[in-house]
């Protein structure tokens, strides 16, 4: 069935363009037009016709970095059910990381993120593959076979490369593949810790991780990805000193890019309070000067992109004190509703905001989507920029309910998303 979305505003990163305007969608699930020139396109016969006043177009938002529990703790959460909450979130694509039982590290197990998705998922899954067996960063898996499988990029999920002589070798065999090498930028030894180190985590007697702990795996991984000329993907940083390395290795031009959690733009370590465990996350939330830090270089492109770095965890791992307690926060739900916190407080440009969270990341995994050209997929997300709402627990549709932002109150979120054309979400 054709679609016809009327007097929307459209934004869309990939033509720089943000006008008012129509889009329509084909029987086929793709865009006949999008723009101000198509509002005098007659509608398809039978088209569901959908005035869009004061609501934006944008192109379906893509997360690069989720985790599910499936295979091996469906409890936490299920590929159907990330992608339910992910098409409430507006997100369309989302690449989920292989750190599940048994770890999706051969082609049967990418076959079967696969498999699982086409049957029951309402958004678009690409897998992430392990990129060394059982992530335990000695031996690479087979690379050409899993990219043949479907994977679209290769990680050691939560765990930093610890061997620099297998990634070498790997981030070599990913140049030759033409694929993307997403890693975590944490020193095992000494970012053992439970919060961010300074004097806040001295008042609450907590274990600090240092901010040396992100910054030197950080410009190790940026040494080899220059050595071997790979694409290479910072999945999270978060302190002043790594955006600055970014934007050096970017000047000199290695193929560098890199992404932040939403969590780390919008909260700080004063957020913990008295041991708030949903506020316990990897990388560790920093200072209020580090998370401006972070927004400029969000603003300027040394950051490339958001994630929401969806992590479940379930009463068992999160209701415990707050060193005991695991590290991660849900997210595929509020990335786009914290994100506007940058926008209406004028610190981000809307149009880079998009950018970030749809466009950018879908160009650095090779993804077919972040766009509202002619003859693409009609993956859309409709936004009402100013629509207030509150975070409950009862309203999430995620299995888990770890979110740091737990009783917020936002302004803005998806209204309706489109994959492929098809309505898979609406908040009325």
């Amino acid at each position: 069935m054709s679609t016809v979305l009327k007097n929307v505003r459209i934004i869309d990163p990939s033509r720089n363009l943000d006008e008012v305007g129509t889009i329509i969608i084909g029987a086929d699930g793709t865009i006949l037009a999008a723009g101000k020139d198509a509002q005098n396109q007659g509608a398809p016969e039978g088209a569901v016709v959908r005035d869009g006043r004061g609501v934006v177009a944008a192109p379906g938002l893509v997360d690069a970095r989720v985790f599910v529990g499936e295979p091996g703790a469906e409890h936490r959460e299920t590929i159907e059910s990330a992608s339910r909450a992910a098409a409430a979130g507006g997100v369309t694509s989302m690449i989920v990381m292989p750190d599940t039982d048994p770890v999706i590290d051969d082609i049967a197990l990418v076959e079967f993120v696969k498999k699982t998705a086409r049957d029951k998922a309402l958004v678009n899954i690409y897998p992430a593959a392990a990129l060394t067996k059982g992530l335990r960063g000695e031996e690479m898996t087979e690379f050409g076979m899993l990219r043949e499988a479907g994977a679209v990029a290769f990680t050691n999920g939560r765990k930093a490369m610890p061997d620099t002589a297998v990634l070498r070798r790997a981030m070599t065999y990913a140049r030759e593949l033409g694929v993307v090498i997403p890693l975590e930028t944490r020193d095992p030894y000494i970012g053992h810790g439970d919060m961010n180190e300074g004097l806040f985590a001295s008042w609450l007697g907590l274990s600090g991780i240092p901010r040396e702990a992100e910054i030197i795996p950080l410009e190790r991984d940026l040494r080899i990805a220059a050595l071997t000329r790979a694409n290479y993907h910072a999945a999270k940083i978060s302190v002043r000193e790594s955006a600055e390395a970014m934007a050096h290795a970017k000047s000199r031009g290695v193929k560098a890019t890199c992404g932040i959690s939403i969590n780390h733009l919008t909260l700080n370590e004063n957020d913990i309070g008295e041991y708030r465990t949903f506020f316990k996350l990897s990388p560790p939330l920093r200072s209020e000067d580090d998370r401006m830090a972070m927004v400029d270089a969000l603003k300027n492109g040394t950051i490339d992109i958001i994630v929401s770095s969806h992590d479940p965890q379930d009463v068992d791992t999160k209701r415990l004190p707050f060193s005991d307690a695991a590290s991660g926060a849900i997210g595929l739900e509020t990335m786009l509703a914290a994100a506007l916190r940058l926008y209406h407080s004028d610190q981000v440009p809307l149009m880079r905001l998009i950018d970030a969270l749809s466009t950018r990341p879908a160009q650095i995994f090779g993804l077919d989507a972040g766009t509202l050209k002619v003859g693409a997929k009609a993956d859309i997300t409709l936004i009402d920029l100013d629509e207030p709402w509150l975070v409950s627990e009862k309203n999430l549709v995620s299995r888990s309910k770890n979110t740091p932002f737990e009783d917020a109150r936002f302004t803005g979120r998806a209204v309706a998303t489109y994959v492929a054309g098809k309505l898979v979400h609406s908040a009325q």
